[in-house]
């Protein structure tokens, strides 16, 4: 279940949505929370602290093979989750993205438990329906949607692997 971020998160939010933060932000972040969850034992991120949920995706690297771990913002809808590839508002979709389109299969760690899940991407009403339900927790989707213009964000659903 999502929770709504206080007035003090969306406070944060106002400022970590600004271009030039952004931009820090998709070069910095996952390294930052890749070190807090290390540190606290998956307890804490930087992104947690703001308000938003943390989820740690493996997915397997479209051209390598390799497991790549990515901790990511995930919108929990039931049994699903939607991931937003907007790196940011950024020029190019994020590799992650890549890699679940090449190789479905992913695991998720969430408070302390992983699944297994099979990834597929939504369109029309769907990728509606996550595009607006991320937005609802964090605004600065809609200006990354604004920033990415040029290219389709796309928007993932993980769904737990029978």
């Amino acid at each position: 279940m999502n929770v709504q971020p206080n007035s003090i998160q969306k406070l944060s939010h106002r400022f970590l949505m600004l271009k030039p933060i952004s931009a820090l932000l998709a070069k910095i972040l996952y390294r930052a929370d890749n070190f807090l969850l290390w540190a606290t034992r998956g307890k804490l991120t930087v992104t947690r602290i703001v308000g938003l949920q943390v989820i740690q995706l493996t997915t397997r690297g479209a051209k390598t093979g390799k497991l790549r771990v990515m901790p990511l913002i995930g919108f929990p809808d039931g049994e699903k989750i939607a991931l937003i590839a907007s790196y940011f508002g950024g020029e190019h979709n994020p590799g992650w993205y890549y890699n679940l389109k090449a190789n479905p299969e992913c695991e998720v760690q969430i408070n302390g438990k992983t699944r297994t899940y099979i990834a597929r991407e939504v369109f029309d009403e769907e990728r509606e329906k996550y595009f607006q339900m991320a937005n609802s927790l964090y605004a600065g989707y809609g200006k990354y949607r604004e920033r990415a213009a040029h290219r389709h964000i796309p928007v993932m659903v993980l769904e737990s692997k029978k």
